[in-house]
């Protein structure tokens, strides 16, 4: 879906305050606030905004220490790991990928000691033929949406 200035304004302005109401929204983007509900409701309709829960920080509670895991699968199998993959609390995100592996996860764990116990129960799989395990040392450039939103809606014009 191709978005605008005011779509652009919308979601940079909800990335900043993300308790602001539609009408305090329409009277910042000066707009009515039927054109403010009706972005907001088209936004969220085509998938652009996913959702509106809390941003949870892993180390605030109580779980520090980050990894990327590369994972090769056997071949056919890679439902049957999703599945399980699914089922480990310290998997936030799993990808398919091309390349040297099939699968890329993020994990997290209380401490490297803490680590090991989640790549054991990570791999502890059949279907996972190979793990190989990156720990992050620091986050220079977290997951951020407002840079690539400000290029898409025409705001940042590169």
């Amino acid at each position: 879906m191709a978005i605008d200035g005011l779509d652009g304004r919308l979601l940079e302005l909800l990335a900043r305050e993300p308790r602001i109401g539609v009408l305090e929204l329409s009277r910042r983007l000066g707009v009515a606030r039927g054109t403010a509900q009706a972005r907001l409701d088209k936004l969220r309709a085509s998938g652009v905004i996913r959702g509106f829960g809390p941003e949870v920080d892993p180390a605030a509670i109580g779980f520090p220490v980050m990894a990327f895991a590369t994972l090769e699968i056997r071949q056919g199998k890679g439902a049957e790991v999703r599945r399980h993959l699914q089922g480990v609390p310290e998997v936030l995100e799993l990808h398919t990928t091309t390349g040297q592996g099939d699968m890329l996860c993020r994990l997290v764990a209380r401490s490297n000691a803490d680590l090991q116990r989640v790549i054991d129960r990570v791999v502890g799989f059949e279907d996972i033929v190979r793990a190989a395990t990156a720990i992050v040392m620091e986050n220079p450039v977290p997951l951020r949406m407002i840079p690539l939103v400000r290029l898409a809606s025409g705001l940042d014009r590169r």
